[in-house]
């Protein structure tokens, strides 16, 4: 019974694999870059073999090669010999390994107990948070979920970054730019003035789409999860809080097939049509695209939903759809108060898993028949200030029948009112009601 109490007092830690990861690297200096993928200082439970370590990432940020006798002196220029056990503890890691082929496996271990520490550090403040009666049982059930998505990826949880490792990465993504001759550097949507402006939707941004309703939001936000997940076969979520998911499903397969939508909805199809719809349906359900049906949805639900949809499928994107529709924790407070927050949750959401968030948005009813401006966003002042990009659609309404006119299309602007990085403009692009879709209007004009 006492082991299972000391056991419990003392963190979860492995000396001798820590100490064989540090003997192995010493070495076999190339191993560095392998063992960085998996740790960091703070990973080891011992105070000295963090300052080894933390000599060893020092030589290897410089560029130079390190061995016993450069990282004592590298432990001797900073002052840290001493509290790193001495010349001779330095000296004595070598003999612990007699080969650098583990120093991978070695490494996962060391790892392995940090997390756990970590878990024990979390399950800690849990118990207490839980115990704090002033603290909304949501918001900690929230902020556990954050916790544990965090632990799951070891490298993306460093918060802070040393100048070198920021050089290098940049340096690696501007000589793939060189490379590729290419100025797509985020998520392609599909529309060539758009991501020529953009870039392409870029990580950790927040973008609004707004227009009146019956504009075609939600058809372009689907025209450009298709031209994603479909053509690019990049990984994409989609939050439908106001259509059902049959309904969106229903509108894929007649973008994609490009069949009229009222022959769908009426049966009235024919085998040329049966033939399209079973081709889109292959390309449809080969696609990465998830859909999330849900009414109301609550703003940490959903947080918690993108998490964990993120870490399953790794998507690339996430489309909300729309965001009036979401409900606060809050709601006590006046509507603008909880719109200001989720507009600022989405933000942090887009920054914490490093995507692109695409949020669609009404406009302001007098902003009918004219262009929209920033100032038409309902309750504008928290949207525009959180979001890096903002767009709007505007085109003419139409009464004329589809009947009248099967090959109606009709032209639209994406007014690209907001970018915090890069030129704002109108892009013109073409609307077919048939299909319910948006397309380039060069490519239109060429079909």
């Amino acid at each position: 019974m006492s082991s299972f109490s000391l056991k419990d007092k003392v963190p979860p830690h492995n000396l001798e694999a820590e100490q064989a990861t540090l003997g192995a690297l010493l070495l076999d200096w190339e191993a560095v870059g392998t063992v960085i993928r998996y740790l960091r200082p703070d990973r080891f439970y011992s105070l000295q073999n963090q300052k080894v370590f933390t000599a060893i990432l020092s030589l290897f940020n410089k560029g130079q090669r390190g061995d016993i006798l450069t990282i004592i002196e590298e432990l001797r220029a900073v002052g840290d010999l001493d509290s790193s056990g001495g010349a001779s503890y330095i000296t004595s890691l070598t003999d612990t390994v007699p080969t650098s082929a583990n120093v991978e496996y070695y490494a996962k271990i060391v790892l392995d107990q940090a997390v756990r520490r970590d878990l024990l550090k979390l399950s800690a403040n849990m118990v207490m948070q839980s115990h704090d009666e002033t603290i909304n049982s949501r918001a900690v059930l929230e902020e556990a979920q954050k916790e544990i998505f965090n632990l799951t990826d070891s490298n993306s949880s460093q918060t802070i970054k040393t100048t070198p490792e920021l050089i290098n990465r940049a340096i690696e993504m501007i000589d793939n730019l060189y490379k590729n001759k290419t100025a797509i550097t985020g998520v392609e949507t599909g529309y060539f003035e758009l991501d020529r402006m953009t870039s392409g939707f870029q990580p950790s941004e927040l973008i609004i789409l707004g227009a009146r309703p019956s504009i075609g939001k939600t058809a372009m936000a689907l025209s450009m999860a298709q031209n994603i997940a479909i053509t690019k076969k990049i990984p994409t979520a989609f939050f439908s809080l106001e259509m059902s998911d049959m309904q969106l499903i229903q509108r894929l397969l007649v973008q994609e097939a490009r069949i009229r939508s009222e022959y769908l909805r009426t049966g009235r199809l024919t085998l040329d049509d049966f033939q399209k719809l079973q081709n889109a349906a292959g390309r449809i359900y080969e696609a990465p695209l998830y859909i999330v049906d849900t009414p109301n949805m609550k703003l940490l639900d959903l947080r918690a939903l993108a998490r964990r949809i993120k870490a399953q499928h790794n998507v690339q994107i996430i489309f909300i759809d729309y965001i009036t529709l979401i409900t606060s924790e809050n709601a006590s407070i006046p509507r603008h108060e909880q719109i200001a927050e989720i507009s600022r949750s989405l933000k942090s959401l887009a920054r914490e898993l490093q995507i692109p968030v695409v949020v669609l948005s009404q406009v302001r009813r007098d902003s009918e028949g004219k262009q929209p401006s920033l100032a038409d966003l309902r309750e504008s002042g928290s949207i525009e200030q959180d979001a890096d990009v903002v767009m709007f659609l505007h085109r003419e309404r139409t009464s004329a029948s589809s009947e009248d006119q099967k090959n109606l299309t009709i032209d639209t602007q994406l007014i690209l009112a907001k970018q915090r990085n890069g030129p704002t403009g109108i892009i013109d692009l073409v609307f077919i009601p048939q299909y319910t879709k948006f397309e380039n209007a060069a490519q239109n004009s060429s079909q």
